[in-house]
């Protein structure tokens, strides 16, 4: 039997790692959230209102899950000013930072994505991995010439 794999690596803040993984894996809340994301479209803006009518659970159990994913760096939380029946309303809104996609593409399968946010994703990773790489390189005196043709001759 031959079977695809996908390599998946999500980059965690070292201070945080436990409480990250607590967070999502914790409760099947942050997973509703995170497939509602991926339902949605993985970039597209999640309005708090709309999740708590999609998803089974209080508005207080959601909006601490909200919270809790929002202070570890998952999602990124906005404000939008809307008019509504006359009245300007404000309408609280979340979207999934780098990290919070990497969840959510545990969840979905590849097939699901469009070719642009897949592409948006390969960035993504390859340019925190870069980063990390740099980081690593530089605290083990790793010649960056040596990481520069590596690059070059496997970018051929």
């Amino acid at each position: 039997m031959s079977e695809t794999f996908y390599p998946y690596v999500i980059f965690l803040p070292t201070t945080k790692k436990q409480k990250v993984l607590q967070a999502i894996f914790g409760s099947k809340v942050p997973i509703g959230i995170l497939k509602f994301s991926i339902d949605l479209g993985i970039s597209e803006k999640i309005y708090q209102k709309d999740l708590i009518k999609s998803l089974s659970y209080s508005n207080k159990t959601v909006i601490s899950h909200l919270k809790a994913m929002t202070d570890l760096g998952i999602l990124k939380e906005n404000m939008e000013k809307t008019e509504s029946n006359g009245r300007i309303v404000w309408m609280k809104c979340y979207i999934l930072t780098d990290l919070g996609k990497w969840f959510a593409l545990l969840l979905t399968r590849e097939d699901t994505l469009s070719r642009d946010e897949k592409a948006e994703i390969i960035r993504s990773v390859f340019r925190s991995y870069i980063k990390w790489v740099k980081e690593l390189s530089e605290k083990l005196h790793v010649n960056k010439e040596i990481l520069r043709e590596i690059f070059l001759k496997e970018m051929k």
